[in-house]
């Protein structure tokens, strides 16, 4: 079978098979039909794969609606995967050579990238106002940034400590920015320099009367990122100094197997630093089985949310469309076509992170109603289907925000404090005391 068998969605049918999408057109057929596929991938039966090929291909469309778009992009990946696991598979070879082009963003169209969507605006909000209050009475504020948006959060905090820390009798807080540059970064791309976007950070903060320090760190997700921690720890002592760790939605790209690089590991190193606050923002999702059946259902009933959520913010065949669903393709083909090392793209659901950052000795922080307000806000100014839900976890009795799409968990935000600060004192009384 060549490419053009595969890919080209006017060839007649498989027999036995309509060529009608309506047929099979909803989330839940063509959900069996990508395990079919799957299954036949696994057990190697290249006939079986070559059928379930040709049917998902009918039914699929790049341009189609939300579902036929995911199906295409899972096609592409289960392709993939295939093309590299047997030589039973070499007839896929030509199709799997294909690969989509990731767009690198400007500052500018970044930054208005993610004001389209709450995906991420969701959790700038709640984590700023976190910080907010953490911060409040110190001379200097030390933001370590790990955002998958490259500091996108950064101008909306700055404008906030502009407005809100600014006492008339004292100057306003140095700000020290953090940020860490590692090799081969997900999806968003960003089209300049770190040094380029540190410049660019620093003129903003200088608009808005606070002096900023930004530093870049090279460091690897993949061990664990020792040498950020290292630095931070011989980082010389800044007097009546904040440090907040802010992690959006890179912690996952930690490896959770092994024992010398681990997300545990890496949450108690930064115990060990006693910052002032983390905040956790993270997808409600799980990628990690080790079987591969049960990880692509959990990937197809999470993944379904961006294509979904797409049509109501981005026009069909728009350029916007093209760069997002690129991004999300990348992330379904990593899952689905890579194992070990490469397979980064490794989601934990909210109540194992929280696990995690339990057994690291923190503790949780709410965020109260006017963060909640805040929010709600937010949400009314994008598509009827985006909601909120508090989450209570009876481990501790905080109330957490979760970001819903028809009712469906999207993204999770949690603050933190080691129990150090906590111990013997509320909340309130531990900033105060810093």
């Amino acid at each position: 079978m060549n490419k053009a068998m595969i890919l080209n969605p006017t060839r007649p049918v498989w027999p036995g098979f309509s060529s009608s999408k309506s047929l099979c057109g909803d989330a839940s057929c063509m959900e069996q039909l990508l395990l079919h596929c799957a299954n036949a991938i696994e057990s190697n039966d290249a006939t079986l794969t070559q059928q379930t090929i040709w049917v998902i291909n009918n039914l699929a469309s790049s341009d189609g609606d939300s579902t036929q778009r995911l199906a295409s992009s899972f096609l592409r990946a289960l392709i993939s995967r295939a093309a590299t696991k047997s030589p039973a598979f070499s007839f896929l070879s030509a199709a799997s050579a294909s690969r989509e082009t990731l767009h690198r963003f400007s500052v500018m169209e970044l930054a208005s990238f993610v004001d389209l969507t709450p995906w991420h605006r969701f959790g700038f909000i709640a984590a700023n106002a976190a910080i907010l209050d953490a911060v409040k009475g110190y001379s200097s504020v030390h933001i370590v940034d790990l955002s998958l948006t490259h500091c996108m959060q950064i101008p909306t905090l700055i404008d906030s400590m502009a407005t809100q820390l600014i006492d008339k009798e004292q100057p306003p807080p140095l700000l020290r920015l953090t940020v860490v540059l590692a090799e081969s970064p997900p999806p968003p791309l960003l089209g300049i320099s770190y040094e380029e976007l540190g410049l660019k950070l620093v003129s903003f903060a200088t608009t808005r009367n606070i002096a900023m320090e930004f530093r870049i760190i090279y460091s690897s997700y993949s061990d664990g990122l020792s040498s950020l921690t290292e630095q931070l720890r011989l980082d010389p002592l800044v007097s009546n100094e904040a440090l907040v760790v802010n992690c959006h939605m890179m912690l996952h790209y930690i490896p959770h197997e092994t024992i010398s690089s681990s997300r545990s590991s890496f949450l108690k190193e930064l115990r060990d630093l006693n910052p002032t606050m983390v905040t956790l923002i993270e997808e409600d999702a799980d990628f990690t089985s080790s079987n591969f059946i049960s990880r692509l259902r959990s990937l197809f009933n999470y993944m379904w949310i961006p294509y979904d959520t797409a049509d109501t913010f981005l026009t069909c065949g728009s350029e916007q469309r093209q760069w997002y669903e690129a991004d999300v393709g990348w992330r379904i083909a990593n899952v689905v076509a890579k194992e070990g090392a490469e397979r980064v793209e490794r989601l934990e659901p909210k109540r194992r992170w929280f696990e995690r950052m339990r057994d690291a000795e923190f503790t949780g922080v709410g965020f109260g109603e006017a963060v909640e307000r805040e929010v709600k806000a937010m949400l009314e100014e994008h598509a009827g289907g985006w909601g909120m839900k508090s989450d209570v976890d009876d481990s501790d009795d905080v109330e957490r925000f979760v970001l819903t799409w028809k009712g469906h968990s999207v993204v999770f935000a949690s603050a933190w404090v080691p129990m150090s600060r906590v111990d013997g004192c509320s909340y309130i009384e531990a900033l105060e005391i810093g």
